[in-house]
Formats: structure tokens, C-alpha cells, sequence
């Protein structure tokens, strides 16, 4: 029940502080980044990928079934817009991966270091479990296996429910493991990490998903809405400050938790010590009865 309680408190001070210049500053910095370097290769890609997947599409006995599936049911003009929202398809869960990736390494320490300014945890120490190696590669072996579950479950994206059950799943997945690795980066020892990563892996796991699910509303837009395939450099644009937004707020709901997390810890570990150290002390004391 407290960390229900938590939970929610944590919640609520990511709300307002996403709402700080600051924070929306540190949204926009990786947007600009993002938009600019999948601009330019949309824009250098576009047509020779349309063309290899339209050939992929028409030729292969893995995918044809789609357009003679989609020809069957009615949908006669499939030829002309299978291949753009199968291209749209594969570039959604790259975007959003590079984006987070990002995020964890650029902006993930500048709002720990914001939070950890306030009163609440000002007084936590430093004991610097996790550096940039340890991130670089919890990061990039997180975003790889995350890639690989989205390439397998990919084909089934195309189910009208799934695609509003599998996004959320993965991206709160692998939301949780980076937020909580980078928010406890600078303050945990590695063996306080791991205490708070087993002890509250559930809530921790459902914070992720609930910001997975926030990020699913521009993923289901752009996956099933035609007019994301008209309109989809400015589509993808909006979606994609969309996501920084959220990733921003995911950082702060971490921060605010797993900092109040381990402040508790070390209060639990700090009055257990003083415990012990009363007994040792009682039990030297002469007795005199």
C-alpha cells in the first residue's frame, strides 16, 4: 500500500514538474536532435525504400499474403499505400528507441540532478554505483534486445488490438530499465540498485508500462490513421516532441520514486545499525541486579 502511495506522490510531481520551462526545454533539445538526423534519412530513403518494399511485398511468399489479403477484403487500392504504411510500421518503434536512447544519456542525469536539488533529497549522498560505460552499455544491450522483440512481434502489430497492447508493453520495459539505472546511476552503491530494483520491481514495472501507454497514443495514430500516412513529416513530428514529452515526465515520475526509495532505504539500514549497536552495547554494560 505505501508504495501504491508512492507511486501516485511520485506521479503527481512529474505532472507539475513537466510543466517547468526547464523540463520542457530538456523535451525539446532531443526532438530537435531526433527530427533533424530522421529527417534527413526519411527524406534520403523514402523512395528507394518504398520501391524495395513494394518488390518485397509483391514477391515474397512471407508478405504477399498481406496485399492478397487486403485485395480480398476489398481494400483494391492496397497496392498503392501497403508499402508507405509497412515503411511507417518499421520506422515507428526505430524512432521511438533512438529517441529514449537518447534521452537516457543526454537528459536522464540533468533531471536527476534538478530533483535531487529539492529539500526532500538534498541530503542524499553520492555514492556513484553505476558511469557513463556501465550506462553505455545497460543502454545499448537494453535498446537491442528491446529491438529484437519489436522486429519478432512486428508482423502482429498489424491486429487492430495488439497494436494498442504490444507498444505500451515495450516501451515500458524498456523505460523502466533504463530510468532506473540512470536515475540511481549518481546516488546508489550497485548493491543498493539492485535492493531497490528487486524489492519495488513491480511498481517500477508498472510505471513503465503506464508511460508506454501514454506513448501509445501517437503509435496508434500513426499505425492506423491514413491521414498519418498523408501527412506523415508533420505527423511524425508532432509525434515525435509527443514521445520526448513523455520520456521527459517518465524521467521525473523515476526520479521522484526511486530517490524517495533510497532515501528510506538507508533509513531502514541506518536505524538497524543503531539497533544493533544498542544491543552490543547493553549486553557489555555490567550487570548489577
Amino acid at each position: 500500500m505505501e508504495d501504491l502511495q508512492q507511486v501516485i506522490k511520485s506521479f503527481g510531481l512529474a505532472l507539475v514538474g513537466t510543466m517547468h520551462p526547464r523540463m520542457m526545454w530538456l523535451s525539446l533539445r532531443p526532438f530537435l536532435i531526433v527530427s533533424v538526423l530522421w529527417g534527413c534519412t526519411i527524406w534520403l530513403t523514402w523512395t528507394p525504400a518504398l520501391e524495395m518494399l513494394s518488390t518485397f511485398l509483391t514477391t515474397s511468399m512471407f508478405t504477399s499474403w498481406i496485399q492478397d489479403g487486403l485485395i480480398w477484403a476489398g481494400f483494391e487500392n492496397a497496392r498503392a499505400w501497403i508499402a508507405p504504411l509497412f515503411f511507417v510500421m518499421l520506422l515507428i518503434p526505430l524512432i521511438c528507441i533512438s529517441l529514449l536512447v537518447l534521452i537516457a544519456f543526454t537528459t536522464v542525469p540533468a533531471i536527476v540532478k534538478t530533483v535531487a536539488r529539492q529539500s526532500a533529497y538534498k541530503d542524499l549522498e553520492c555514492k556513484r554505483g553505476g558511469g557513463l560505460l556501465g550506462s553505455l552499455f545497460y543502454t545499448l544491450w537494453s535498446a537491442l534486445i528491446c529491438l529484437a522483440l519489436v522486429m519478432l512481434t512486428l508482423p502482429v502489430w498489424w491486429m487492430p488490438p495488439l497494436v494498442a497492447v504490444l507498444p505500451p508493453l515495450l516501451w515500458g520495459w524498456l523505460t523502466m530499465r533504463l530510468m532506473s539505472y540512470d536515475v540511481l546511476a549518481k546516488h546508489a552503491s550497485v548493491e543498493e540498485r539492485d535492493l531497490l530494483l528487486e524489492k519495488y520491481r513491480w511498481s517500477l514495472l508498472s510505471m513503465g508500462i503506464v508511460s508506454g501507454l501514454f506513448g501509445a497514443v501517437p503509435t496508434f495514430f500513426w499505425a492506423t490513421s491514413a491521414l498519418a500516412l498523408v501527412l506523415f513529416p508533420v505527423v511524425s513530428f508532432i509525434a515525435v516532441w509527443i514521445y520526448s514529452l513523455i520520456f521527459v515526465f517518465a524521467a521525473l515520475w523515476f526520479s521522484h520514486f526511486l530517490l524517495a526509495a533510497l532515501k528510506e532505504l538507508r533509513r531502514e539500514e541506518l536505524d538497524k545499525a543503531l539497533t544493533v549497536e544498542t544491543r552490543v552495547i547493553e549486553s557489555e554494560l555490567p550487570y548489577h541486579g
